[in-house]
């Protein structure tokens, strides 16, 4: 789990609490904590820190079959871990409702709206899915820090861990879920985490209890995709397109793994 470049790696997953980050100094044992936000969780960062987030970053103007780019070239590799590579929308379609919701009403009510404007500015037509939906709001909170600093463009990266496990497994999608209906699946977990410990983690620290407001599976969520910032900051990583694309704003378009 060595770096030739950063010194500080850090993988990122949105849990309920927030943001769970997986963070190594170089000598260093890796350590996790949660973040309220992503501004929080950059702002106790060095400036130099790679970080690796499994969130899209990047929105398009017009949504093309199969998401923004990267999507449709990741699907392939992963076999049947491939739906869990969500299709993003437009911009347009993120931005459609960003207030607080009181109610489940209000909630449903916002998601039908978002699917009327991907739908209206997508090629050809698609609405958006409610796990897509509860993501929205955690992909426009980076969005926003990125358009506001640019130069944290060259630092922060896409990635995925289903993705990620496969790359770091030669090329083999992992064989199990992580989860079969909404539930934890043990042997899927274990699938994952004995190949972490081939490229350099300790199963007690995989086996520790998340910090509170994360789940098991987000842990091990950013604890690959640190992998992956490993992999970026010492020029192994691919992206995938590659080169990446770029959003109006100028942020890359990538997924990197």
């Amino acid at each position: 789990m060595t770096s030739d470049g950063s010194r500080v790696l850090v993988g990122v997953d949105g849990c309920k609490a927030g943001w769970i980050a997986v963070r190594r100094d170089l000598g260093a044992a890796p350590s996790v904590a949660v973040f309220p936000s992503f501004a929080a969780l950059l702002d106790a960062l060095p400036a130099d820190a790679t970080v690796a987030v499994d969130m899209p970053i990047g929105l398009p103007e017009l949504s093309q079959k199969g998401g923004r780019g990267p999507e449709a070239l990741v699907r392939p590799l992963l076999g049947n871990r491939q739906s869990s590579v969500f299709a993003i929308p437009s911009r347009a379609a993120l931005y459609a409702h960003t207030d607080g919701f009181t109610t489940i009403e209000a909630w449903y009510a916002a998601h039908r709206q978002a699917s009327e404007v991907a739908k209206a500015t997508s090629n050809p037509p698609r609405g958006v899915s409610i796990q897509a939906f509860g993501i929205f709001a955690k992909i426009r909170e980076i969005d926003a820090v990125l358009i506001a600093r640019p130069e944290l463009r060259s630092h922060v990266f896409e990635s995925h861990p289903e993705v990620a496990f496969c790359r770091l497994n030669d090329d083999h999608a992992m064989r199990l879920p992580k989860k079969i209906k909404g539930a934890i699946n043990p042997a899927g977990m274990a699938e994952r985490k004995a190949l972490l410990c081939q490229h350099g983690y300790i199963r007690d620290f995989l086996d520790r209890t998340p910090p509170r407001g994360a789940a098991a599976d987000d842990f091990l969520d950013a604890a690959v995709v640190m992998l992956i910032a490993g992999r970026i900051a010492s020029g192994e990583a691919r992206p995938f397109p590659d080169p990446p694309l770029v959003d109006r704003f100028g942020i890359p378009v990538a997924i990197w793994a």
